[in-house]
């Protein structure tokens, strides 16, 4: 159900390499947090050069039902953004892990990517 190329956070945001960009990665959130959230109609991201920090807020996601935050799964520079959400936010909702992706981070520290959980473990945290 989850892509097992990816690596998941506990905030339900994905990461994975776009492959075009040594040392940066595509974030984006999961199936299981567009279904939460409902229908998604406004995407605020984080800005080209932004820096992130993981663990800390970085841009919200406006649905039907409610406010969420977003939060960075990494820390490093923001390389590029999806400029498609902002005409078309409710691609998080039908296609959260390709046209849906949310912004790309040129990662401080590549290890950070390692520490964070596989498919197998994203889905056990949430059937447990």
């Amino acid at each position: 159900m989850y892509p097992e190329n990816l690596k998941y956070t506990s905030e339900h945001e994905w990461v994975r390499s776009p492959g075009d960009a040594e040392g940066s990665v595509r974030v984006g959130i999961t199936d299981f947090a567009q279904g939460a959230l409902g229908d998604i109609v406004y995407v605020s991201l984080p800005q080209v050069g932004d820096t992130v920090t993981a663990g800390d807020t970085c841009g919200e996601l406006e649905s039907t039902k409610s406010v969420s935050d977003i939060y960075a799964p990494v820390s490093g520079e923001v390389v590029a953004t999806n400029t498609a959400l902002d005409s078309t936010p409710e691609l998080v909702n039908s296609d959260p892990y390709e046209a849906g992706w949310l912004f790309e981070v040129s990662v401080s520290d590549p290890d950070q990517v390692d520490g964070l959980m596989d498919a197998a473990a994203y889905q056990a945290g949430l059937d447990g």
